[in-house]
């Protein structure tokens, strides 16, 4: 764990800045309007807190309200622009990820790892639809119950990687899920050893994926890529004979182009 990284209570932490990012994060598919009570319930301040948060950002144009209900405006955007602006490899993966779904037919995406969560940054989706959510940039799921996931949690240092593990929440998602974290220590260490995951309906009946990790030239981890698809139309032999070199292609071609 980086122990340069601040903490609550910390001199040069500010407190506001992370209340004010709380706030905004607590919108999300499931709460896209809420109220002022509802807002300070789901980031468990205050509503005098919350509030006076919720005001500043309707001033700063980032919250709009409609009587009693506040909700984010598209000027949120900005800044996941900002972020995928200053990573322009990401351009270059999207065009390489539209390739795979054009000749195979399969959705493919880039995830990073963000705590015990993948986060969507690049994705080509196929016309079929895998999951009872819509995925797109942006979506999270969690990182023990995908292939990105797995494969990002095996880039981890070992301290890292066992503060994680203690921390993440099991769930039996399906009959497939791992629930035993001996055993999800040891699906990881066999990822870190192949150097590619595989998860077969553990997260969702029939969806079955793929996936690797990428690099830049200079062995910076950019994230991790995937193959999804349906368990029911692509067999095992399919996806490790087929789908996983297609994956390592890529990630070899943007290995030589992201500096």
């Amino acid at each position: 764990m980086d122990e340069s990284i601040l903490k609550p209570g910390d001199r040069d932490y500010v407190g506001a800045l992370a209340s004010g990012l709380e706030v905004l994060q607590a919108f999300d598919a499931d709460h896209p309007r809420m109220t002022l009570s509802e807002v300070a319930a789901r980031t468990d301040m205050d509503r005098a807190k919350a509030r006076r948060f919720l005001l500043t950002l309707h001033a700063l144009g980032f919250v709009k309200r409609s009587g009693r209900q506040f909700e984010l405006t598209p000027r949120v955007l900005q800044l996941g622009y900002a972020y995928q602006a200053s990573n322009q490899y990401r351009a270059v993966i999207q065009q390489y990820l539209e390739d795979i779904t054009a000749e195979l037919g399969e959705s493919s995406s880039l995830a990073v790892l963000d705590g015990d969560e993948v986060v969507y940054v690049v994705r080509s989706a196929a016309r079929h639809r895998l999951m009872a959510i819509t995925l797109s940039v942006g979506t999270r799921l969690p990182a023990a119950y995908t292939s990105m996931g797995r494969v990002l949690l095996a880039q981890l240092p070992e301290p890292e990687l066992e503060a994680c593990l203690e921390r993440i929440r099991l769930e039996r998602y399906t009959s497939s899920s791992l629930t035993d974290r001996n055993a999800l220590r040891e699906e990881i260490s066999k990822v870190r050893e192949q150097g590619y995951a595989i998860v077969d309906q553990e997260l969702d009946l029939g969806l079955r994926s793929v996936a690797v990790p990428v690099f830049t030239a200079s062995g910076e981890l950019l994230g991790a890529l995937n193959i999804s698809t349906n368990a029911a139309r692509v067999d095992m032999d399919t996806l490790l004979n087929t789908y996983l070199p297609r994956l390592q292609l890529v990630a070899d071609k943007v290995r030589q182009t992201a500096r």
